[in-house]
């Protein structure tokens, strides 16, 4: 009888293009989505099920060797306990962003009235979808520039049963005529600037997208001028903006929101003590 120890052995020791301990959590990962395995069900080394429909490993390990990450491999993951849709035309949504969102929802949690909210960038629409599916009074919207990402993120919206009105917008060409207020404006916009890139990961580079990652050297925070500006005409009274952010402009970042007016200004670190999201209010 076939079990999971073995197999998870083969597949964790086949995985030659990460570090040891990256290779075992994707070995964890792919029986956790073929099989439905959780980590104790390995270590016990649990029957596979006997009527599988074993995935190709070959062609899985090739790809995992050639650094497409893994989430593309099982065209899902896992944020804020969803499960998410992704694919080469949105950004992986990443652990960074759960705190964000878990700030959000903290902070209006006792609202019983509607909460409009926009969700600049949406890209899979983990933001959005999150927000709707765990603060039942929010109204939410997300704007995104891709046609393909709006596609994918209607599909993940649909799929996890929340309520978000997904619109094809610009944040850099916002129409003049533009009226609607939000109580919460969101983003997590492109913040990695060109020069970065020498730095960064193959299975980042090759295979998420340009579009939702890179900004030009020369006007690294482009996007966190638009959005901050945009908060000055659409932003409620009493509403708060967030934003993820490049660890290297914190103070740059806070100072856009300064100049624009905004009085309450709060930069977060993540975990390893880095500057990653500011909250601003008026």
């Amino acid at each position: 009888m076939a079990t999971a120890k073995p197999l998870y052995d083969r597949l964790s020791k086949n995985i030659t293009a990460y570090p040891p301990e990256e290779a075992r959590e994707m070995a964890f990962m792919l029986l956790d989505h073929y099989f439905g395995f959780r980590k104790t069900d390995v270590l016990t080394d649990k029957p596979l099920p006997p009527n599988r429909t074993e995935p190709d490993w070959f062609k899985i390990l090739e790809r995992l060797n050639r650094q497409e990450p893994i989430q593309h491999v099982i065209g899902t993951t896992i944020f804020c306990g969803l499960e998410f849709e992704v694919s080469p035309d949105v950004l992986i949504p990443r652990p960074e962003t759960e705190d964000l969102v878990r700030l959000i929802m903290h902070d209006f949690a006792d609202r019983t009235d509607d909460v409009p909210i926009v969700d600049i960038g949406t890209g899979s629409g983990c933001i959005a979808i999150t927000l709707a599916r765990f603060l039942p009074q929010s109204v939410v919207t997300g704007w995104d520039v891709s046609d393909e990402a709006l596609t994918l993120a209607q599909r993940n919206a649909d799929h996890l049963n929340a309520d978000v009105i997904f619109e094809i917008q610009d944040i850099l060409n916002v129409p003049a005529d533009f009226s609607r207020r939000f109580d919460c404006v969101v983003s997590n916009p492109p913040y990695v600037t060109r020069s970065e890139a020498a730095d960064m990961d193959r299975n980042v580079l090759d295979y998420e997208p340009d579009l939702a990652l890179f900004v030009e050297d020369n006007d690294p925070l482009v996007f966190y001028k638009a959005v901050a500006d945009f908060c000055v005409r659409h932003l409620t009274k009493d509403g708060s903006c967030y934003v993820e952010i490049n660890e290297r402009f914190g103070e740059a970042t806070r100072q856009v929101f300064a100049d624009r007016g905004f009085t309450k200004i709060q930069v977060y670190k993540d975990i390893h003590g880095k500057d990653r999201s500011i909250r601003a209010t008026f």
